[in-house]
């Protein structure tokens, strides 16, 4: 059942003591202090997202987000049809933010404004920040959501300027950056229509499958950030840069032994370029569906999804903190012991024993998750342990002095899954963070990304 647990009418004379930034708002729940600052810099705030299948909701229905108990909004077509791209379209305008975000699509492939195929991450992201900006700070945040991903597509699909012979035969393709512009230029005339401010304060990109194998992903999701700031700015007049919010794909490819190359690269882009592309973390502590390759997520769980790109957007766009995943840090080999540090954002780190453990590759089953190799050779581990709030110490069978080790996480599939409703790669370490979802009332805390990292 879907509900939002946090509505709090807004007061302005709560607002002394905290240093507010021009007019809107975001937050956490957790209690107000005078150090705080938030980031209310515009009436309206966009926020786009874009992707593949699981940024339009595929397999998400029946949607259950049909409400809105805040003020957050959507571009509405009002019937017109595009392309081509017009935002001077008298019909346009904007209405609240429910699912699904359009009609849902009745092909595939199908681009913009067909691209939907039911409950987005977005309307629960929404709301998500929009409570923790009346927790944290009494004060409304409204955003509008502009929704192009394109369902099996690749980033060649989805950038700027796709080339012609990149797009698939059949059905629609290609639209996404351009539906983006379109969006971004109607509601900038809409706001100004309505005397309100508007700006764009993220990028949110849930993509990766169709990009499984490429070693050039990190480069070319930042290439896309960076074509986005620009061609954005020009529409909206914004100085502020554009954040880019990215969660890590955990199910493609599926085949024994395999790793996901996509979503290695998502981490090390987040670790290259700090604060402008923010890694959320992965999303196989989610129930997936059963489809053939358990890719794609429920109604409930797409809330989920969005409830936690909510929390990490209000930390780092609202609050301006340099929020960072679960992730390692260092690591260090001392016989056959390996001891990996990392940032844990609520420590301590704990192990998540609902999730199932590995068995299928046998030199990790005991492994919760974490893979070692020496020389490019798989190492068995005989025992994992969490060492004091942020350290994991690893115990394997033989002596690795002298060789070149290799400690993985959650990046190699099994090729055999525990449960129907699991995904290719997984593990157990998570944090304590006792953050609740304000839309589904589920406890997400921050599961440890999926990393390789030679020692």
């Amino acid at each position: 059942m879907r509900r939002v647990t946090s509505r709090h009418l807004l007061n302005s004379a709560l607002f002394s003591g905290f240093a507010l930034v021009a007019s809107c708002g975001s937050s956490s729940p957790s209690t107000p202090t005078p150090t705080d600052t938030f980031n209310f810099e515009w009436d309206w705030t966009g926020i786009v997202g874009t992707g593949q299948s699981l940024s339009v909701g595929a397999v998400g229905t029946p949607v259950v987000g049909t409400q809105q108990p805040y003020g957050n909004l959507k571009l509405s077509l009002g019937g017109a049809a595009v392309p081509p791209f017009d935002p001077a379209i008298a019909s346009l305008s904007v209405v609240p933010l429910v699912e699904p975000i359009r009609g849902i699509a009745g092909s595939y492939p199908s681009a913009y404004p067909a691209n939907i195929y039911g409950e987005t991450p977005h309307t629960a992201m929404a709301d998500q920040i929009t409570a923790m900006a009346m927790d944290r700070a009494m004060h409304d945040y409204v955003s509008v959501h502009t929704v192009v991903g394109e369902s099996g597509q690749a980033l060649k699909v989805i950038k700027k300027n796709p080339n012609p012979a990149d797009l698939p035969v059949g059905g629609t393709s290609g639209r996404a950056y351009d539906a983006t512009l379109f969006e971004a230029s109607a509601i900038t005339r809409l706001a100004g229509a309505a005397a309100k401010t508007y700006g764009i304060g993220a990028i949110v990109l849930t993509h990766g499958e169709a990009d499984a194998t490429s070693s050039t992903y990190g480069a070319d999701i930042y290439q896309l950030l960076g074509d986005y700031n620009t061609d954005l700015a020009a529409i909206t007049g914004q100085t502020t840069k554009i954040p880019m919010l990215v969660s890590q794909q955990n199910s493609i490819p599926s085949d024994a032994r395999s790793v996901s190359t996509s979503a290695l690269q998502v981490w090390k882009a987040s670790v290259a370029h700090p604060g402008e592309i923010v890694c959320t973390g992965p999303k196989y502590q989610y129930s997936y569906a059963a489809d053939s390759m358990h890719v794609h997520l429920g109604a409930m769980e797409y809330e989920k999804l969005g409830e936690k790109y909510g929390q990490v957007y209000f930390e780092r766009v609202v609050l301006g903190h340099d929020w960072q995943p679960l992730q390692p840090v260092s690591g260090e080999v001392a016989g056959s012991v390996v001891t990996v540090h990392f940032h844990v954002p609520v420590p301590p780190l704990v192990w998540d024993e609902k999730l199932p453990p590995h068995s299928a590759i046998a030199e990790w089953a005991a492994g919760r998750g974490f893979e070692i190799l020496a020389a490019g050779v798989a190492k068995t581990i005989s025992s994992v342990e969490i060492v004091g709030d942020d350290t994991v110490q690893i115990t394997c069978a033989n002596d690795l002095s002298g060789l070149q080790v290799t400690v993985g996480y959650a990046a190699t599939a099994d090729g055999t899954l525990p449960s129907p409703d699991q995904t290719a790669r997984w593990g157990q370490l998570r944090d304590s963070d006792p953050f609740v979802g304000a839309v589904t009332a589920t406890p997400q805390p921050n599961y440890c990304v999926a990393f390789q990292m030679t020692l």
